[in-house]
């Protein structure tokens, strides 16, 4: 197997349904501009409260790609 270098990066994806939804917001954003997605990792959720009330589902997501030098 060749030897490959990955870098992460992390996104904060938001939903008003889900944690769920707010992790695949972040991962499906993340693949419209990132070649070759491996790993996404949620390492933090929060809410975002309005007036004592849910407003929005955070989830804090490392994503990990292949990195390609000078592309």
């Amino acid at each position: 197997m060749a030897e490959s270098v990955y870098k992460i990066i992390e996104l904060v994806g938001t939903s008003t349904k889900s944690w769920e939804e707010a992790a695949k917001s972040a991962v499906d954003m993340a693949s419209k501009s990132l070649r070759e997605l491996r790993i996404a990792e949620i390492t933090k959720l929060d809410m975002k409260l309005e007036d004592g009330k849910i407003a929005a589902y955070r989830a804090r997501v490392q994503v990990s790609f292949k990195y390609e030098a000078g592309k």
